[in-house]
């Protein structure tokens, strides 16, 4: 029988898989469009993503995860088993194939979050599951040796939290878990055009916003973009030209929550490894950490180098595959417990 571990970084925006020997094969968005008479699942990942906004009633597109955690364990149960599925088959295990599956949370979810995630990924198929908060599965996945006794610090921004960690000894010393990351960032786009421009945009229009124009530090040049949405006043279609300054306020409010969270990280962290992350920087990994000038505003307000990690969106899948081959060492500094 084939054999291969699998690591799923289940993301409020995203699901990536990485498979031990082959790196990241599946990286899909975390919604399930769903039959609403009948319950039936009708289409997951892209293909689901594409309905978000445009279904008719019968039809409903669901994002099964917020902030991090579990929202609607039945459709996260119909997900994960569709993409487990999917990479077992395309990988050609067999039909009998049950991996080991290791699955990221983030920092601070409580025991009944992580055995509602433990349960949905052993109906999925798992034969053993593990579970990995999401800082230490980015710092592996980042290049990060977390097994040495030097402090390292990482910022990990996803789609529905922050999580803020330092570590040392393969275990987090100091951490913290914002309920912050690229979901904040859209709404906070769509209720600043409701506000400044009475226009109504949808969550797709948002994040296309985000990406090309958004801002957490002044640009150099200003950007501007062209947008369609819903006049509040009129009820009727409107085109309008925004800014990368208007962006900045729109985003200033979340970024300066994560500015602060990581101040306070640091102001617990023990001397000896504060010293360390003075020398070696700040690692930011995750979607949101490609908000242009947030690492930027992070090293002007705490005085220490940040670092965007290479392809920082996939770290979490990554290192969560990776960390199944440092099992002993992961559950002796305490990141998990064998269940």
């Amino acid at each position: 029988m084939a054999r291969a571990d699998i690591g799923i970084d289940l993301g409020t925006a995203n699901v990536l898989v990485y498979v031990d020997g082959k790196g990241i094969v599946l990286e899909e968005p975390s919604v399930v469009a769903i039959e609403k008479r009948t319950n039936s699942v009708l289409a997951v990942g892209e293909e689901a993503r594409k309905m978000i906004g445009r279904t008719p009633g019968n039809i409903v597109a669901i994002r099964p995860l917020r902030d991090g955690v579990i929202s609607d364990y039945d459709v996260t149960e119909k997900m994960l088993n569709y993409f487990v599925n999917k990479v077992v088959d395309k990988k050609g295990f067999g039909r009998f194939f049950m991996p080991r599956i290791m699955v990221c949370v983030p920092t601070g979810v409580t025991e009944v979050e992580k055995r509602a995630v433990e349960e949905a990924t052993r109906q999925a198929g798992a034969r053993e599951v593990y579970i990995i908060e999401e800082p230490i599965a980015a710092a592996i996945g980042a290049g990060v040796d977390i097994s040495k006794p030097n402090g390292s610090m990482v910022i990990d921004i996803g789609g529905g939290t922050a999580d803020i960690a330092v570590i040392s000894l393969g275990g987090a010393v100091v951490s913290e878990s914002i309920k912050v990351g690229g979901d904040r960032f859209d709404e906070a786009i769509v209720r600043y055009m409701r506000k400044q421009h009475n226009l109504l945009i949808g969550e797709r229009s948002a994040e296309k916003i985000k990406v090309e124009i958004g801002t957490a530090y002044k640009r150099k040049e200003e950007k501007s973009m062209k947008i369609s949405g819903r006049n509040l006043v009129t009820g009727l279609p409107l085109s309008i030209t925004i800014n990368s300054s208007e962006m900045l306020e729109a985003l200033d409010e979340c970024a300066e929550q994560i500015v602060l969270t990581t101040l306070a990280v640091l102001e617990k962290t023990p001397p000896e490894l504060a010293a360390d992350i003075s020398d070696a920087g700040i690692i930011m990994t995750g979607g949101g950490s490609l908000l242009y000038g947030l690492n930027t505003r992070i090293e002007e307000r705490t005085g220490i180098k940040v670092i965007v990690a290479n392809e920082p969106m996939s770290c979490v899948a990554k290192g969560t595959g990776s960390a199944l081959g440092s099992l002993d060492m992961l559950e002796t500094g305490g990141t998990f417990k064998r269940r």
